[in-house]
């Protein structure tokens, strides 16, 4: 059965937006929940303020599971329930597929965090987004690894456009440095002969751009415990330590292991009111995904309030857009190389889990204005 947000509501009242989140395996299960908690909380907060014109959000909510034809299928559903707007999704294949329908459909598509630098493959104004270009955060990384002296570049990859995409922007940037990067394809590898290539091509970094939790956590316990590996770091610019689960399921072995983080390093006012109502709301520590989740829906109401509720407005309005979020202020923009209006301020951080107490982060590298 669908997935419906326990604020979903009926009525000819309310204003719906249909929310994409993958909410059960083979996704991202905790970067749904926390993606899913910031659009809710966003949803109350703006209904509990009188809403948009008097009247109340309601969030029809619909998991994609990491299946770009059930996205398709959402969007398709969510069309036909009338949605003024769509929001959310985490995977970027997914979020690629939900756009280039709602493109079709003339459905504009706010996505909160997929990365992959082109949703679609022609220009439109229908689609706008809040999370970086692949392309910008992965550059910044490599620039990373390259300070840090790193030379030899391995990654561990599996099969998709996503991890392909970004294997291809570390490979571009580490070779005009002078570096190399081995790509070991992880189809037909277990963890232990990974370790073995890793030797081979003498590597003082591997990369993970695999799936969370596996094979990534193998992965790791596997270079962790290979005496032969004692001195080789592991970097996952993909963000998989981000959440709380990366802990509990490697313990001190989460730590030191630096990932690309979307979030400031200090927070405005409405950012620590809000991460500290998410902390409650999740009974954990809320990612920069469950933010990207609730700037969501302070600029589509933004939106709605300043153009009107008919979807061609709501699109319309996108160049316009100037609205505080949690990350800082939002404005979209055409950037080269994209097909749809972007955010380009989002803040971007290389964090790691503290080595002695993975529960904390800390940061490493920080853009505090990516267009500085």
């Amino acid at each position: 059965m669908p997935s419906v947000s326990r604020r979903e509501r009926s009525g000819e009242a309310t204003i719906r937006i249909g929310a994409l989140a993958p909410l059960t395996r083979p996704g991202w299960v905790q970067a749904g929940r926390h993606l899913l908690a910031g659009l809710e909380f966003a949803v109350s907060e703006v209904t509990g303020a009188g809403g948009v014109a008097g009247r109340p959000l309601e969030l029809v909510v619909r998991d994609t599971a990491a299946d770009p034809k059930k996205a398709v299928a959402a969007v398709d559903e969510l069309a036909r329930l009338g949605v003024v707007a769509l929001a959310g999704e985490y995977h970027s294949v997914v979020a690629r597929a939900a756009a280039a329908r709602a493109d079709e459909l003339g459905i504009p598509f706010l996505c909160s965090s997929a990365v992959l630098d082109r949703l679609t493959e022609r220009p439109t104004k229908w689609v706008a987004r809040l999370a970086p270009p692949q392309s910008r955060g992965w550059q910044i990384y490599a620039d990373f690894l390259s300070r840090a002296g790193h030379r030899r570049i391995a990654v561990a990859s599996q099969q998709s456009v996503y991890w392909a995409s970004g294997a291809h922007i570390l490979r571009d940037h580490v070779h005009s440095r002078g570096g190399s990067l081995a790509e070991i394809g992880m189809s037909s590898l277990d963890p232990s002969s990974l370790c073995d290539q890793l030797i081979d091509h003498r590597a003082t970094v591997v990369l993970l751009l695999v799936g969370h939790p596996e094979p990534a956590i193998s992965i790791v316990k596997s270079v962790r415990n290979d005496s032969r590996l004692a001195t080789i770091q592991i970097g996952a610019p993909a963000g998989q330590p981000e959440f709380a689960e990366w802990g509990t399921l490697l313990g001190e072995d989460s730590a030191a292991i630096p990932f690309l983080r979307y979030r400031p390093e200090h927070f405005n006012a409405l950012g620590s009111y809000v991460e500290r109502a998410l902390r409650e709301k999740l009974g954990e520590a809320p990612s920069f995904v469950a933010l990207e989740g609730y700037d969501t829906i302070v600029v589509l109401a933004d939106a709605m309030r300043s153009h009107g509720i008919e979807r061609n407005s709501i699109a319309e309005w996108w160049p316009h857009t100037r609205v505080d979020g949690t990350r800082g202020k939002i404005q979209f923009f055409r950037t080269p190389g994209t097909t749809i209006w972007q955010w380009t301020g989002a803040p971007i951080q290389i964090v790691e889990r503290t080595p002695g107490n993975p529960a904390q982060i800390r940061t490493l590298y920080n853009v505090a204005d990516p267009n500085g």
